[in-house]
């Protein structure tokens, strides 16, 4: 499933664009309405709420840093965190195990504390290995925009759990014991531009076919389109960037927790423009200790349960440990 989220109803190819406004109406029929749509569709999404001028300055800190010599950036390099914090070289993952790298870079973090409170009282890691402080460069001007961003997205990403609760027919507070804790990796991504061969000559683009291993990602994208979608007969749909939208698709969390009502959204990026691409994904879970058991009303003797439970924890570590294999190795 994916959605689009901006700043009036329409659609784009099979891609639809929800008007994210109704998520904070007083009105619970509004509330609920927003709900089907969303359960019927997967979106972007306008009227996030996020200001612009936060979208870019932390769009223009990610700029700064890729700019930075490799040796700069590698000091940084993930493989030296156990929390899978810091900088990922080209070709550093490898989503698609049929491929030979990913052609991005990138930078992760986790949570950190805000230098203001927030509106909810998240303040908190767990101490599970997901967990753990970020590493920063000494890069004047990073930190703070990027944090800030950060901060604005994930309230953005708790507007959206009561909203899956009632597409579930669940009560809407179902999710706010398992989001307690800040379990939410963010990416300063960058596309170098890709060979025209791609992908059908080459198996090396921009990021591999993959579904995200989180509840769900919201996505910034720049006007470099890149991103495509796998649609339910397998075709791929280019997500065309859209002014004042972020990109909402849903993960595999979400889809172990539901019984794929909720189905992860396998998606890839060739990067073809001649041009550089940059995004920004958030990858937003439940708390790493949560067990991922299918709510009841998703399993039947008609559609028994199709996964093993598994805590959210240990299944993003596990896919982490996935994509990175190939690149911990070298390192050794």
């Amino acid at each position: 499933m994916l959605l689009a989220i901006r700043r009036t109803d329409s659609t784009f190819e099979d891609i639809p664009i929800i008007d994210f406004a109704d998520a904070s109406s007083s009105d619970p029929v509004r509330r609920m309405m927003l709900a089907e749509k969303i359960r019927d569709a997967c979106i972007n999404v306008t009227n996030h709420g996020v200001p612009e001028d936060i979208i870019t300055d932390a769009v223009e800190a990610g700029k700064k840093f890729f700019a930075q010599p490799i040796s700069s950036k590698m000091d940084l390099d993930i493989h030296k965190a156990k929390n899978f914090k810091g900088y990922t070289a080209l070709l550093g993952e490898n989503t698609d195990p049929t491929g030979r790298g990913d052609l991005h870079e990138g930078f992760d973090i986790g949570w950190e504390e805000p230098s203001r409170s927030i509106s909810k009282d998240m303040t908190s890691c767990d101490d599970s290995v997901m967990s753990g402080t970020n590493v920063w460069p000494g890069l004047p001007g990073f930190k703070e925009p990027v944090l800030s961003y950060y901060h604005s997205i994930v309230q953005l990403g708790l507007r959206l759990f009561p909203l899956f609760a009632l597409a579930l027919d669940l009560p809407e507070n179902f999710f706010e014991d398992k989001t307690t804790k800040p379990a939410a990796i963010m990416r300063l991504l960058h596309y170098p531009p890709q060979s025209p061969s791609a992908p059908d000559n080459d198996s090396v683009i921009g990021i591999g076919a993959h579904t995200d291993y989180e509840c769900f990602t919201i996505l910034w994208q720049d006007t470099i389109s890149a991103l495509q979608v796998q649609n339910a007969q397998g075709k791929w749909i280019d997500a065309v960037p859209i002014p004042g939208t972020f990109v909402l698709n849903i993960g595999d969390q979400l889809a172990r927790w539901t019984n794929d009502v909720f189905k992860s959204t396998i998606h890839r990026a060739i990067n073809l423009s001649g041009q550089e691409r940059y995004s920004i994904p958030l990858f937003f879970g439940v708390d790493y200790d949560v067990l991922l058991q299918p709510i009841g009303s998703c399993i039947s003797p008609e559609m028994p349960a199709k996964y093993e439970v598994i805590s959210a924890g240990d299944y993003v570590q596990s896919r982490l440990e996935e994509t990175y294999a190939h690149s911990s190795s070298a390192q050794k």
